[in-house]
């Protein structure tokens, strides 16, 4: 291709984004009606590779990349020349990809007694400084991929109040900051209803809350409930705060691999009362920092009614605690009951400090206390095992942990005509993106060792939820395979199609379960379709992973059966969704701590497991 024909396509495409025309270049359209667009290249790709039968591949080839000729040949050329960088919000409303916003410093002005209905991706430079009464509200802030700022927020105010109805819902990687939130207020409220609930790798952070308040009170009702890995950090909290009560009702609660910090809670506050009354229950493997809690406080109350109870794992670590307090009370009602033991660790507890009162009721297994108070601290209850009362009984007689999600997994006995089963949440709560063409996807950097590089391109800042998303994909994506898999990340249906039949040879089928019809509620099985005649076959399954192009983890699965089944709703008896599921025979090389095995009892090899294929997931297999 000549440098002047190149100079002729980005033209085009810089004359028709300038217009606001989108993807459409002279008379071209996303449809993949033009030959040369990469959704039609794909079709000849998967047509020569596969055959002419598109009929099972209407769901893939609908996240086949939307670029135009012009637009694929142009971005083509500039991942080429390392220039993407320059051109990225440009690139990523062309091509459909998930990207964070540039944010600048915004210089707003916001009158005293601001309502905002639904508010995101937006940096407020000084929010409410020195406000005197009234109220700000925010209904519906972040939608979904938030990446917000407030640098000020309601500093030096006076009586005001603070309310967020629902921040940050079902976000996916969200970035938010508040960096001096309520610094020097006296009086009012600050409210969070809720707060960051069904998000996927948040990356949330408070810089100096509440610090010199005085007689202000804070309070979360619902902090990341129901979240999925990412951190969380709250940096000088409460600091020489006056009487100013704070209050988290539900932390943390049936999080995932979800970790959170706070540094300096409390510190040379006086008369400070703060209150966890469920924190971290039902979390799976949360990882928990208090670092310098109460120290060195006057007359303050710390409660924790419920810390880390029915949790599965995890690491909670306590570091100066009520150290150098002064008349401190400070209680754990229930202290880590957790399924399975984790580790807890207490150093500097309570030490040098003065009329304190320190207690914990139902302390839970594998604690360290190192370095604490010899005086006034009592223990109501130390659990030296795992407390029997945390399991319940499924009604096979097996053990559950409750923390896994009820039909997450099943035995192979549950897919006949008219069992009634919980279908777990099979929604696809990522954000929606569609696939590079591979002339553009293998241009682009992807492994730890250029990670810079992939940092530079999409704009990612350090220790950003960008580059965290970035790391967990290369995680999973360089592990080594497990014994007997054979693993690939594709970032392409190109790729996705050679791995595939690189495996299970050229008579191939893709499928999925219908739709999400069902989730988190009872439904009945219908007809029943075991592919390949219910025998034991191969499969290779793809799962998404979290990137800014969709990107999927595909590996095969050997001696499984697939089954096709019509999902009822169990009182109507209607057809509500057609339900593809996966059932692995040979468990043998599975952890024994896997969430399967501690669903349905047993353990590695003795039985087999099935599971659903989630929403926009999917599993090849050989043609009937």
């Amino acid at each position: 291709m000549s440098h002047l024909f190149l100079i002729f396509l980005y033209s085009a495409l810089a004359f028709n984004v300038a217009l606001g025309g989108g993807s459409e270049v002279a008379g071209e359209s996303r449809d993949g009606a033009n030959p040369f667009t990469p959704k039609a290249a794909l079709v000849r790709y998967w047509n020569k590779q596969i055959g002419s039968d598109l009929q099972k591949s209407t769901f893939l080839l609908s996240r086949a990349s939307p670029l135009s000729a012009v637009e694929s040949a142009t971005f083509t050329k500039l991942a080429a020349q390392n220039a993407l960088s320059n051109y990225l919000p440009a690139f990523c409303k062309s091509a459909n990809l998930f990207c964070f916003p540039d944010l600048g410093q915004s210089l707003e002005k916001h009158g005293p007694n601001s309502n905002f209905a639904v508010y995101s991706n937006k940096n407020f430079t000084n929010y409410g400084t020195g406000g005197h009464g009234g109220t700000d509200s925010f209904k519906n802030y972040t939608d979904y991929f938030p990446v917000d700022s407030f640098r000020r927020y309601s500093r030096d105010s006076a009586g005001h109040n603070d309310n967020f109805d629902n921040y940050g819902p079902e976000g996916n990687t969200m970035d938010l900051s508040f960096n001096g939130y309520g610094s020097g207020a006296t009086r009012g409220v600050g409210e969070f209803k809720k707060y960051s609930e069904e998000s996927n790798v948040p990356n949330v952070r408070f810089n100096s809350y509440s610090s010199d308040g005085n007689t202000r009170k804070q309070s979360f009702r619902s902090y990341s409930t129901e979240s999925n890995a990412g951190d969380q950090y709250f940096t000088s909290y409460g600091k020489n705060s006056q009487g100013s009560p704070n209050e988290f009702t539900s932390y943390g609660e049936n999080t995932n691999v979800i970790g959170s910090t706070f540094t300096g809670y409390g510190r040379t506050a006086n008369a400070a009362n703060d209150k966890f009354t469920s924190y971290g229950f039902g979390g799976n493997v949360p990882v928990n920092n208090f670092k310098s809690y109460g120290d060195g406080g006057n007359s303050g109350i710390d409660t924790f009614k419920s810390y880390r109870n029915q949790s599965n794992v995890g690491d909670d670590s306590f570091r100066s605690y009520a150290k150098n307090s002064h008349s401190a009370e400070v209680n754990f009602a229930n202290y880590g009951q957790s399924f399975n033991e984790g580790t807890d660790t207490f150093t500097g507890y309570g030490k040098g400090a003065t009329g304190h009162k320190i207690g914990f009721k139902f302390y839970g297994v594998n604690n360290t206390f190192t370095d604490y108070a010899k005086k006034g601290i009592s223990f109501s209850r130390y659990t030296n095992k795992s407390s029997e009362t945390m399991i319940s009984t499924a009604a096979n007689g097996s053990s559950v942990n409750r923390w896994i999600e009820p039909g997450k997994f099943f035995r192979e006995s549950m897919l006949k005509k008219g069992t009634v089963m919980p279908m777990p949440d099979i929604r696809d709560k990522m954000p929606k993106r569609s696939f590079l063409p591979r002339s553009i996807s293998s241009k682009l950097p992807f492994s730890t060792s250029k990670l810079e590089e992939m940092k530079k391109i999409f704009h990612a800042a350090d220790n950003s939820s960008m580059e965290h998303m970035f790391t967990e994909a290369l995680d999973d994506c360089e592990r080594a395979p497990s014994k007997g898999e054979t693993r690939r990340c594709v970032p392409s249906i190109e790729d996705m199609i050679d791995f595939a039949t690189t495996v299970l040879g050229r008579n191939v089928v893709v499928r999925t379960t219908q739709s999400v019809e069902g989730s988190k509620q009872n439904v009945m099985i219908g007809s029943v379709k075991g592919i390949n005649g219910g025998q034991v076959t191969k499969s290779v399954s793809c799962h998404q992973s979290l990137f800014p192009y969709l990107l999927y983890y595909c590996h095969f699965v050997p001696k499984v059966r697939v089954y096709e089944a019509d999902l009822l709703d169990p009182k109507t008896k209607a057809n509500i969704n057609h339900g593809v599921a996966i059932c692995h025979l040979d468990t043998s090389d599975w952890s024994a701590g896997h969430g399967a095995f501690v669903a349905l009892g047993s353990g590695p090899g003795r039985i087999e497991v099935c599971h659903w294929i989630f929403e926009n997931d999917m599993t090849w297999t050989i043609v009937d």
